[in-house]
């Protein structure tokens, strides 16, 4: 197999599909994979405009069958790198249309797809995350409860639900992906630093924050990217 497809979704705005990506992109670049990001965000690029310095960075617009196309040929074309796919908000509509195009050319790419969809504690995430799977079944698929929202015991619809229940029964995980102290995600989004770039940058306290949040991130990140 060539290197996977990291899908990182959610379909709605504000649940923290922005610092997950960026999260996993500095994961895979401390574990040496060589990486191309495509940010989907095409209204608002913070992840492809934080990291264009460091990998190969590509806006597509997934909202339409051409998108998707270009999706496909981008993997294709790039085998030797993890793809990693910051989503927009949006995307739901167009996953639903067009992400068959991505589904069928699986076997032909020689690529697992893996999606970590990231959710607040609200209904509508999983609702959602249900239309996902109706449309891109062959993924394999984590559940990223976002710390932000929360300890985990308030993540108590997802928790207790019957999504949970199926989503682990095919093999996917269910994790908390821990929250950041506001002054280092604020300085993260407003400077539009990546992630080893405010590690360089940033104050000592801020760093000392940064290593925190970092280290518990190395704790889930293993199970969902090398599983």
């Amino acid at each position: 197999m060539n290197k996977p497809i990291y899908v990182v979704g959610g379909s709605k705005g504000g649940v923290g599909k922005s610092l997950v990506t960026m999260a996993l992109v500095h994961y895979l670049k401390e574990n040496d994979d060589e990486v191309f990001l495509i940010d989907a965000d095409t209204s608002n690029p913070d992840v492809l405009k934080s990291y264009e310095e460091e990998v190969t960075c590509k806006l597509v617009n997934l909202d339409d069958a051409d998108g998707w196309i270009q999706f496909v040929n981008i993997c294709d074309e790039h085998r030797e790198c993890v793809v990693v796919v910051n989503t927009a908000a949006r995307n739901n509509v167009g996953v639903a249309q067009y992400g068959g195009t991505l589904s069928k050319s699986l076997d032909e790419l020689q690529r697992n797809l893996v999606t970590l969809w990231v959710i607040n504690r609200q209904r509508d995430s999983l609702e959602l995350m249900q239309d996902y799977v109706e449309a891109i079944g062959n993924s394999a698929l984590h559940v990223v409860k976002n710390g932000y929202f929360g300890a985990d015991a308030k993540f108590e619809l997802y928790n207790g639900s019957d999504v949970k229940k199926a989503v682990e029964r095919k093999g996917g995980r269910s994790v908390l992906f821990p929250d950041m102290a506001d002054r280092v995600s604020d300085a993260l989004y407003s400077d539009r630093l990546s992630i080893a770039k405010a590690w360089r940058t940033m104050p000592i306290g801020n760093r000392a924050e940064l290593r925190r949040w970092l280290e518990e991130v190395n704790k889930i990140f293993p199970g969902l990217v090398d599983a």
